[in-house]
């Protein structure tokens, strides 16, 4: 009964017309301050989350979780094969593949341009059969790198290799013909804009290096476990190899996300700083405005701290309702923006086409826990404030 007595009295302080307007008007604000900092904070978050989701989706399907390479370059990995079965067997590791990197040059007609030559065991997407009398070797390369080369799928390209003949002009590159089986899209730029893939066997032709690799490549089940993984693969393999996680690989980038994240937050936490203080106007001028009521239930036999207690749950009430229209609007806006690319970016600077939007559904319990703790506190003062009514002055100049 108590707290129905509260919830009775808050709610029909809410709903009743002031005979002053304006606290209407600073009620309606306070509401609509709280809906911002919950719709802004739920956009930032959204963002963040966005980013950091592509980065996995999109990078990490294209490049290792842990990579093992020689602490010190030299001649390469010759052993690769047992090192490989040796690291696959690892907790955690459900994959581990050779992978033998090196620079070339895509000649075309259109562009000439650098390219990050990869060989795999397996293509990074599905190949067609090569057709009967085909003399060609079969590459993949990255959409925006056939794109600026003006390549597609069944071109003939070829790769030039820095490994050539010495002449007494100076090196001549090497020259090797491939037609184009596939193109790669991650979705990340400078993956797409960069990378060549060739079956392990074709790379070592271009590359001259004889059955050696350059990169025993892991993958493994959790991602955020990368980095326990990789000091044991270190110790697996021997002292002549160090191993790299994808944390460490983009450390930098990770690294801005958390800082971008960080300002967010503190900086939409004004809105809410801002909100709880049109809640604490509205409240004081409601309880001036009440001081009779409020003197009238002391003298029928309210305490004072039920009293107060009428005033906190008016101004929970405004931070609730709020809340609910900061998440409505805030998810609804993230899901629509998400869908229908709202924001484009450009691809060469940002690596996306348009910044992604996934919201979280746990940030929301935080999010309104917060907006609600700024507003209680909010209340505190003119909850004190309308407990501490003397119903006698107050009744005495009514």
């Amino acid at each position: 009964m108590q707290r129905s007595f509260e919830w009775f009295v808050a709610a029909r302080y809410l709903k009743a017309r002031h005979r002053h307007a304006f606290i209407n008007v600073v009620t309606a604000i306070s509401v609509l301050g709280v809906a911002a900092g919950v719709m802004a904070l739920v956009l930032a978050l959204a963002i963040n989350n966005g980013f950091r989701q592509r980065l996995q989706t999109s990078l990490l399907g294209a490049t290792p979780h842990v990579a093992v390479l020689e602490r010190n370059p030299s001649t390469g990995i010759s052993g690769w094969r047992e090192l490989a079965a040796k690291l696959s067997k690892l907790d955690g590791v459900t994959s581990a593949e050779p992978a033998l990197y090196g620079k070339v040059m895509v000649a075309s007609p259109l562009q000439p341009a650098e390219a990050n030559l990869k060989g795999v065991p397996r293509f990074p997407v599905t190949v067609p059969a090569p057709a009967p009398g085909q003399r060609h070797p079969q590459v993949v390369l990255g959409a925006q790198l056939a794109r600026r080369t003006g390549m597609r799928e069944g071109s003939v390209v070829k790769l030039l290799s820095p490994q050539g003949e010495m002449t007494p002009f100076g090196i001549k590159p090497a020259e090797f013909t491939f037609r184009v089986a596939a193109l790669f899209e991650s979705g990340f730029y400078d993956l797409d804009n960069q990378f060549a893939f060739v079956l392990l066997p074709e790379a070592q032709r271009v590359f001259q290096t004889g059955d050696v690799v350059n990169a025993i490549e892991l993958k493994v089940a959790d991602l955020e476990s990368a980095s326990t993984i990789a000091r044991a693969a270190e110790r697996a393999a021997g002292a002549d190899f160090a191993a790299t996680d994808w944390m460490e690989q983009n450390r930098q980038l990770l690294g801005a996300l958390r800082l971008e994240k960080t300002v967010s937050v503190i900086t939409i936490g004004l809105i809410q700083f801002v909100a709880a203080l049109n809640i604490l106007t509205a409240l004081f001028m409601s309880v001036m405005e009440k001081r009779r009521d409020i003197a009238i239930l002391i003298s029928m036999g309210a305490r004072r701290l039920q009293i107060a207690r009428v005033f906190v749950t008016q101004g929970l009430l405004i931070a609730a309702a709020g809340s609910v229209i900061g998440l409505l609007a805030g998810y609804g806006l993230g899901f629509l923006a998400d869908r229908g690319r709202w924001i484009s970016l450009d691809q060469e600077i940002y690596s996306l086409s348009f910044v992604p939007f996934e919201p979280n559904a746990l940030d929301a319990l935080w999010i309104v826990g917060v907006a609600l703790g700024v507003s209680l506190l909010a209340t505190l003062a003119p909850a004190r404030a309308a407990s501490h009514t003397d119903p006698v002055e107050t009744l005495r100049y009514e």
